[in-house]
């Protein structure tokens, strides 16, 4: 199961609890054979009741008495808002820590139900000695998005020799590298809303809930506690930090990874790979606009937008495929009517903040599903570009959600089939992206707005004489976006909508604004590489990792993704 976290996290609060019980938060259950910990699974809590109602629940499903506990901790906490059933309370999964000789037939039985399991242990990022084998005398990192951030920071805590180089700027050298293209659309190509410390999650809003259920989350976590981010983190199933919070937290990490012994080159481009002579490809040094590095492991972390380093690394051998990816518009609608569809007149409401959603609808007969991605409630739409002449959209939000705007992509899925008529081979997802953020750049007057139209318009298949005032940082311009998607794409969110808005009352009417394009919410390839060694097939000590290599789609999965490829190469024995 790995080694159990050495950290206990910070006290937890939450509305409803100023002063949580005495070692309410705390990870009693350390690697003690005594003790087990167990979690009870769906657990309810009003909005404003405190953890000692929760504990005294969680104890009761669980046929444990309060007083037999040795710790607990909450383990995840979700927000129950089915407004069909007239529901808005919380949902939690409550850890128990307990004596291993307590057996009572009421927890026997809850183990049998399913209402209660053995807690999942957790990894830290360093390994015990007994489970490294060599570690590389110099790895060089690429990207210092989460996936590079954390493969560099666990490699440098087991003891590699690292070198952590990014195309862009350090944070504080980017904010104002892009000052100009706010300004005046001026476009810096490697310094940007994408490129530069922190990757394109720097400039999004740090949201944190996965999929992924993995040891190694809980460390990833405790690192951004650590670092600044709020404690609130560690449980909350809709986990978001904020962009003004990522901009204090990214040089704590930073401070770290160079503690733990790292280099961190700004400013250096990857432009190659060079060969150990053999008939094996081991890369033994890569190429950068800045010189030559020494490179005994490479991960490549380059996110989804450093299209021009994946065409170099192609035509060096790096084996590539094309899978299906997320593409779709964004959507915008005023804060306030996203909040009444969520949590209606709840007289506590207000303590819950700005609301969030997450909208899926299946696909059926011969139109695909569609779904919500990166919600930012009171954020705003930017434009994250890398190349000129082309144009994305994204979500971010600050902490505060102070915006009166909610924002989200509404996207569906393309297969590979669909970039037959834009190209060939594995890169023909980039092709069929650059088509149409070419297209929309366009529609938008070329010149960094963007076309947008409402909702209501989209569906009746007809003009916005007007679409009002929208978040978006370059302003908007009345387009027929129902005419620059392609039918299968129109016909899928249209159809999304229609059942988003039952789900959403107002949610597809005419206060709804679409804003085009998203076309990058996940990667068109992927880096193929070995299911258990992660190595990129035809190499002995290259290893892809994140979003770009088509292995992620987050924030958290991509850390996660990163950190485990590094532990894999650290579990190998040192290769000569």
């Amino acid at each position: 199961h790995g080694t159990i976290l050495n950290r206990a996290p910070p006290s937890i609060r939450y509305p409803g609890c100023e002063n949580p019980a005495p070692g309410w938060a705390k990870l009693a259950a350390m690697h003690d054979p005594s003790q087990q910990t167990l979690r009870v699974l769906g657990v309810p809590q009003e909005l404003d009741e405190g953890p000692e109602v929760l504990r005294e629940r969680a104890c009761r499903q669980a046929g444990i008495r309060p007083q037999d506990l040795v710790g607990m901790r909450l383990a995840l906490r979700s927000l129950d808002a089915r407004r069909s059933r007239g529901i808005l309370r919380f949902v939690c999964h409550v850890d128990l820590v307990v004596r291993t000789v307590h057996h009572s037939s009421a927890l026997q039985k809850a183990l049998r139900s399913g209402r209660v399991r053995e807690a999942p242990v957790d990894q830290a990022l360093e390994m015990p000695p007994t489970r490294r084998g060599g570690p590389p005398r110099q790895a060089v990192v690429v990207g210092s998005g989460p996936a590079g951030l954390f493969a560099a920071l666990t490699l440098a805590r087991n003891g590699a020799g690292v070198t952590l180089i990014d195309r862009g700027a350090s944070l504080e050298q980017r904010h104002k590298r892009l000052v100009p293209f706010h300004r005046g659309g001026e476009l810096d190509p490697d310094t940007n809303l994408l490129f530069g410390e922190g990757g394109a999650g720097t400039y999004s809003d740090g949201k944190l809930y996965t999929r992924v259920q993995d040891p190694l989350e809980q460390a990833i976590l405790q690192e951004l506690v650590l670092a600044g981010a709020p404690p609130e983190i560690l449980y909350d199933g809709r986990a978001h930090i904020g962009t003004d919070r990522l901009h204090r937290i990214l040089p704590a990490l930073r401070q770290s990874l160079l503690d733990a012994g790292a280099t961190i080159l700004w400013d250096t481009k990857l432009e190659g790979m060079g060969f150990r002579k053999g008939p094996a490809r081991r890369i033994d040094r890569v190429f950068t606009n800045r010189g030559e590095l020494a490179c005994d492991a490479l991960f490549l972390a380059l996110g989804h937008s450093a299209r021009d380093t994946v065409e170099a690394l192609s035509e060096q051998g790096l084996e590539l495929a094309a899978k299906p990816f997320q593409f779709g518009v964004r959507i915008e609608h005023p804060q306030e009517l996203i909040n009444a569809g969520r949590f209606g007149e709840h007289p506590l409401a207000a303590n819950l903040g700005a609301a969030s959603y997450n909208l899926a609808l299946k696909g059926e007969a011969d139109v695909a599903g569609a779904h919500t991605f990166c919600m930012c409630p009171g954020g705003k739409i930017v434009a994250s570009i890398s190349e000129p002449g082309l144009l994305c959209t994204n979500g971010m939000s600050n902490s505060t959600h102070s915006s009166p705007f909610a924002n989200a992509a509404v996207v569906t899925t393309i297969e590979p089939a669909a970039f037959a008529p834009f190209g060939r081979g594995p890169l023909a997802g980039l092709a069929f992206q650059r088509h149409f953020e070419r297209s929309f750049f366009e529609a938008g007057g070329s010149s960094y707005r963007a076309p947008a139209q409402r909702v209501s318009d989209f569906l009746a298949g007809q003009a916005s004489r007007e679409v009002g005032r929208t978040s978006y940082t370059f302003g908007t311009t009345p387009g027929r976006i129902d005419h620059l998607l392609p039918a299968p794409i129109r016909a899928a969110l249209a159809r999304g909508l229609q059942r988003f808005d039952q789900l959403l009352p107002g949610f597809g009417g005419n206060s709804g604004i679409l804003v085009g394009v998203e076309s990058r919410s996940s990667s068109p390839l992927r880096m193929v590489r070995d299911r258990d060694t992660y190595l990129a097939t035809g190499f002995e000590n290259c290893y892809p990792i994140g979003e770009g290599a088509g292995y992620a789609g987050g924030i958290m999965s991509a850390a996660i993704d990163g950190a485990r490829a590094a532990q894999v190469r650290l579990s190998q024995s040192s290769i000569r």
